[in-house]
This record gives structure tokens, C-alpha cells and sequence, in this order.
């Protein structure tokens, strides 16, 4: 692969590994720019010694990619925002007493089932002055206004850190919101709360101003609500208003990357401001003008847009090109490509570790690399048949490069993706060009009723479209268990038959075989690995009591409760069997007491029952019983006593205390998540 011998390609390499090694291994900030000065100052000693020579010595290489991987480190450092002295995570005291804190919104975030959710920014703790961004949850009530950004309110509460995942293998959503700065949360309602009447208006004010006078206006034009939610979601970036059905369809039909505005978007949006922009002439100062306002509008749409990661990479990226189109330069796509990404992680490092922003640039990758070389498969003459054949091609070069990341993080795929983009990317044509004007229009409060409905219309065939491929189940594939250490490989095996296709040779192919044979070979030793494991796990969920017998690769769950399909503990569960190539082959109800190789366990449910023949080795307590657990403990003499989160938290405390003083362990789900056994 040549683009692998661009330097800027080694460079921003190194740069990421240095993000990558500043934000696992937490380096201080005297150690992090100490590093800087020392490899900047070798990097400068060897430039000296070899700004003569014509090609750069070995020594000058490494002083180079050690300079820009501590540059990746100290970037890191400086965009973290705990390491500034008035941060609220060097005050402890906050996460302890209940204080009269100041905040701004910053942004609203869809809602959950109780809260209204936003981001807010610290401003006073008391009468203190710090900083830093929280998860602000406000309790749902009778009064359904919500804050917009730019809102001061004054709550009297405390902060929480964000939650550590209690179950194993469910999704971190505590390291999820430290990737965007935000390392606590607070929970609090209304009456609680004292509102500033005076807003500060900056240009996140005036974005969320734009984007809420269009959706109002509209709303009130009589614009259906499913419709409006998706048109938002492709024009405006903001998929708050979504329904949790439309999107587990977009999803189904591989089609969830449309409500993301990304490159699709940015590059229409590029193409309709190039052809507004044709009258003007072309010399220095039509080109001047030209390339001014297709940059205006870039990153004007990429604001109102939220600054989402995918859009600020399409934006960076769109921007080279009309740099390029100015100077009447082909540019180089996959220097525009690594400079892009280079520009982005030094101005936001933690976008590294955003999904969306992955799978943004790996598939835009393999779209540069693999697309044309489908392409030329065939070279069809009629002009449809072209048309048609290029969204094929470039779909299936971005799901094919996607792949194996989207398995990693989603565990799914959607077999039907193909159809899905080319049927859509056409008619998307038609939803953008008339949705931004309607937009345009809808922000003066000028709804053309033709223009409206026949934009509600497509958004409706649409929708109809992608429901009617999400219901053809058997052609979503669920549940693939895919490790990193697998995904790595994956991606080994995929880039080398791909350059064997390319251009073949006995070398090539020797090479890709051996990949997939090691691939294979990490799977069946996963599988063997798996296969020779037993345990019972007693998960952490909330009022309900939900206990697991592995028994090599299947999996009998134990509840008392309904565990419906896209339930919350089903998905839970489901999260653990994945990861452990396992398949759940039933739910029965709790039992008094289980077996496994010589532990007994004894259950203690709410009536206080219990079985006293023979002695458990481990206790579980459930719905709070009412029992003398000193008596038990002298009759049963287990080894642990294990509460779960059914269990008052009262009772808990006062159980710890007990287990503490007879010095037997005591584990609580409440507070150290799920146990196995």
C-alpha cells in the first residue's frame, strides 16, 4: 500500500499512539511535557546533523516519531480538563454534602424513560469558582418545559461519579461520557432548582435558537411528528426526538448511518453552494469569494449541526477540497484523508475514541481504496446503470471496511444493507435538496404547504421502506461475538486479500491464507477456552433478582421476573452470553437452592423460609427478608453472603454490618456490581 509511505501517515500514526498511551496510562502533566522537551530537543539535534544529507538517517526517523508521539501525549494532557486546578474532581467535598451549585446548559440530550437529561458546565460550587461538565438528570414532572442552552439554574444537590458498569460485559457508559469530558452526574428535580431569567448567549445559544425556531415553526404547520424527528435528525443533526422503534429500524435495514449527518450530508450540502455559487466569475477574486462562503457554509451547517465528530471530520475534509477546487489543484484524497484526521485529534484527541468517528473514517478509507477497484469489475454504458452501480460499489466498500468494527461494537449486521443504500441514497437526493430549502424557509416562518408535504411525503416512503426491511428478520444477523484481539486479525485478513485481489500473487496469497487460518485458529481457542468454564453469576438490576448457570457455552437464567426480548436485564444478559460465545437456552424460576461442584447456595427470598438442613457455602439475599442474620450465620456458617439489588438499602447496610463483625464476606451488588462464582 503506498499511502503507507506518506510521512504524514507515520506522523499522525505515532501521534495517535501517544494519544492512545496519555489517556489509558494517565501521565501528569510535568511528565507529559518533560517528555516533549526531551524529544524535541533530540529531534532538533538531529535535524541539524541531517538537514544536509538526502535521505534522512534512521536516528533523524525515530527523533521525528518520538517528538509527534509525545506530542500526542501532551495534547492529550491539555485537553483534559481535570487536570485544571479549579476542576470540580479535586474537590471531594462535592460528591459528599449536598452545596448551592451554579450551572449553564450547555446542550439537551434525549430524554430517558424518567429524566430529562442534559450537559451542563460547572460554574460555582458555594461560593467557589470551578469548572468542568456534568451529566445534569432533572425527575420528569407535571411541568414538561425544558431548559435550552444558555440557561443558568442554581441547584442545591451533590454530584455522583459516574456509574461503573455492575454487570460483565455491559456497555461502560461511565468511560462512554468521560470520552466527552464529563466525569460526574447530578440528580435532581425541579423544586430544587432556582432559574437565572438571563441567558447567556453565546453561539451554542443562537445554533439551538435556529434549529428550535425551524422545528417549532414546522411543528406548527402541521408537519407530522414521526416525519419532522427524521428530518431533523438528517438536516439538523439531532436525533433527540427519534422514537426508540424508527430507530431500531434504521438500524435493522443498515441504514442508521443516514440519521447521522456526516459526509453524505457535508458533501451536498458543498455541491449545492457550488452550484448557487456558478454565476460568479472565474478569476482570483470570484475564486476568493466562491471559496469563502462554501467554508462559511461548511462549518455554519457543521455548528447548527452540533459539531458531532463525523460532521467536524466531513467538514475538515470538504474544506481541503475547496481549497483544492480554489487553487485548481487535484488533491491528494488520502493526504486530505490523515491531514484531516491529524488536525481534528490535535484540536479534540478524545474524538479518537468516539464510535461514530471510527467507523466515520474506516469506512471513508476503504470507500478511497477499495471502491474503485470494484468499480472497475464492470463498466456499464448506460448512464443509470452507472449511477447505480457507483452507490453499490462505494456502499459495499464502506460496509465491507466497516465490518468488522461495527460487529466489535454492535454485535450485529444487517444483511439487506445493499438494497437499503440503493434504494435511499437517491431519493436522500431529493429529501436534501428540498429539506434545506424547507429549513431555510421554516426559520422566516415561510412553510410552503407543496414544499412541506411533499418533503413529509419521502420522509413517509422512507420510513415505510426501512420498516418494511428491518421486519425481514432472518436477514439480521444478531448476536456475533467479536473479541479485540479477533477484530485486530479481522482487519489483517480482510486489508490482505484485499491486496491480493488487487494485484495477486503467490507471496499475497500465502500471506492471506495464513491470516485466515490464524483467525480461525483464535476462534477455536476461544471456543475450547469457553467451552471448559462453569459458574453461577448473580447480576446487579434494580428491584429484581436475576441469577445465571453457565454451564460451558449455555447459559440457564434463574428470575422470577418477565424478561421481555428488548428489555433492559434481557440485553444485559445477552451482552455476557455474546462475549462469551454462549446462547441462553432458557429462563426458569428461582429455586431455594442450587448445586455446583460441592457449593451449596441457599436463596432467601421475602418470606424469611429457608431450608436448614446441611450447611451453604453461599447465601443469597432477595426482597429484603425479614431475618435474624446473626442465627443464620451461627446455624449456616457460609463462606460469603451476597445481597442483590432487590433488597432495601437499609437492610443492607445493616447486614454489611453484621457480616463485618462475625467477620464473614459480605458482597453487595449495589455497591461492587454483579458476583460469580
Amino acid at each position: 500500500m503506498k499511502v503507507l509511505k506518506f510521512p504524514v501517515v507515520r506522523i499522525t500514526t505515532w501521534f495517535i499512539m501517544g494519544i492512545i498511551t496519555a489517556y489509558y496510562s494517565k501521565f501528569s502533566s510535568s511528565i507529559g511535557f518533560g517528555l516533549l522537551g526531551v524529544s524535541g530537543i533530540a529531534f532538533g539535534v538531529a535535524y541539524i546533523q541531517n538537514r544536509k544529507e538526502y535521505r534522512p538517517k534512521p536516528l533523524f526517523s525515530i527523533c521525528l516519531y518520538s517528538l509527534f508521539f509525545c506530542i500526542g501525549i501532551t495534547t492529550t494532557i491539555i485537553h483534559n480538563d481535570t487536570n485544571k486546578k479549579d476542576h470540580y474532581m479535586h474537590n471531594s467535598a462535592t460528591f459528599e454534602n449536598r452545596h448551592s451549585i451554579r450551572v449553564l446548559i450547555r446542550e439537551k440530550l434525549k430524554n430517558s424513560t424518567k429524566n430529562t437529561r442534559y450537559i451542563a458546565e460547572i460554574k460555582q460550587v458555594d461560593h467557589t469558582q470551578q469548572s468542568g461538565k456534568i451529566l445534569l438528570n432533572i425527575k420528569k414532572d407535571t411541568d414538561s418545559k425544558e431548559f435550552i442552552p444558555g440557561t443558568e439554574l442554581l441547584i442545591r444537590g451533590q454530584l455522583a461519579l459516574n456509574f461503573k458498569p455492575g454487570n460483565p460485559d455491559q456497555f461502560d457508559y461511565g468511560r462512554y461520557l468521560e470520552t466527552k469530558g464529563i466525569y460526574a452526574q447530578m440528580f435532581t428535580k425541579k423544586r430544587e432548582l432556582t432559574v437565572n431569567p438571563e441567558l447567556t448567549k453565546d453561539v451554542w445559544y443562537y445554533t439551538s435558537e435556529f434549529r428550535n425556531t425551524i422545528i417549532g415553526n414546522l411543528s406548527k404547520n402541521g408537519f407530522k411528528k414521526k416525519e419532522l424527528a427524521v428530518v431533523t435528525a438528517l438536516i439538523l443533526g439531532q436525533q433527540q426526538d427519534i422514537s426508540p422503534e424508527v430507530l431500531r429500524d434504521y438500524q435493522y435495514a443498515g441504514a442508521v448511518h443516514i440519521l447521522s449527518v456526516s459526509g453524505l450530508h457535508v458533501g451536498f450540502i458543498l455541491l449545492l453552494v457550488t452550484f448557487l455559487l456558478k454565476p460568479l466569475p472565474k478569476n482570483k477574486w470570484g475564486n476568493t469569494i466562491r471559496f469563502t462562503i462554501v467554508l462559511i457554509s461548511l462549518w455554519l451547517f457543521a455548528l447548527v449541526a452540533g459539531l458531532a465528530p463525523s460532521v467536524v471530520r466531513s467538514a475538515t475534509m470538504f474544506s481541503f477540497l475547496a481549497m483544492g477546487m480554489l487553487l485548481n489543484r487535484e488533491t491528494n484524497t488520502y493526504h486530505t484523508l490523515i491531514v484531516s484526521l491529524f488536525l481534528i485529534l490535535l484540536a479534540e484527541p478524545l474524538f479518537l475514541f468516539d464510535v461514530g468517528f471510527q467507523l466515520s473514517y474506516i469506512a471513508l478509507f476503504f470507500i478511497l481504496w477499495l471502491q474503485p477497484k470494484l468499480k472497475a469489475l464492470w463498466q456499464p454504458e448506460n448512464k443509470i446503470a452507472v449511477y447505480f452501480w457507483d452507490i453499490l460499489t462505494v456502499s459495499f466498500a464502506a460496509q465491507i471496511g466497516a465490518f468488522p468494527l461495527s460487529i466489535y461494537y454492535f454485535h450485529q449486521f444487517p444483511g439487506l444493507f445493499f438494497v437499503t443504500n440503493v434504494v435511499l441514497i437517491p431519493c436522500l437526493s431529493v429529501v436534501m435538496a428540498l429539506g434545506v430549502l424547507l429549513m431555510v424557509l421554516a426559520y422566516f416562518d415561510i412553510v410552503p404547504i407543496v414544499l412541506s408535504k411533499t418533503v413529509e411525503f419521502c420522509i413517509t416512503i422512507m420510513n415505510g421502506f426501512i420498516k418494511w426491511v428491518a421486519s425481514v428478520e432472518s436477514f439480521v444477523i444478531k448476536d456475533i461475538p467479536l473479541s479485540f484481539s479477533l477484530l485486530l486479525l479481522a482487519y489483517l485478513a480482510l486489508i490482505s486479500w484485499i491486496l491480493w485481489f488487487s494485484k495477486p500473487s503467490f507471496g499475497k496469497i500465502t500471506f492471506a491464507t495464513c491470516c485466515i487460518l490464524l483467525f480461525q485458529a483464535v476462534i477455536i481457542g476461544t471456543h475450547w477456552t469457553e467451552e471448559n468454564k462453569e459458574e453461577y453469576i448473580v447480576f446487579n438490576t434494580p428491584k429484581k433478582t436475576i441469577m445465571a448457570q453457565r454451564s460451558g457455552k449455555k447459559i440457564v437464567l434463574f428470575t422470577n421476573d418477565s424478561l421481555p426480548e428488548n428489555s433492559f436485564e434481557r440485553k444485559m444478559v445477552q451482552s455476557y452470553a455474546t462475549a462469551h460465545f454462549c446462547t441462553i437456552e432458557s429462563v426458569k424460576k428461582l429455586k431455594n437452592t442450587y448445586f455446583s461442584h460441592n457449593t451449596k447456595t441457599l436463596v432467601i427470598d421475602k418470606s424469611g423460609i429457608y431450608n436448614t438442613s446441611g450447611q451453604a457455602d453461599v447465601i443469597l439475599l432477595r426482597e429484603s427478608p425479614k431475618i435474624n442474620l446473626e442465627r443464620l450465620l451461627m446455624v449456616q456458617k457460609p463462606q460469603i453472603i451476597i445481597a442483590d439489588a432487590s433488597n432495601y438499602k437499609s437492610y443492607v447496610t445493616t447486614w454489611k454490618e453484621t457480616c463485618r463483625h462475625k467477620k464473614i464476606p459480605f458482597h453487595s451488588t449495589y455497591e461492587k456490581g454483579f458476583y460469580s462464582y
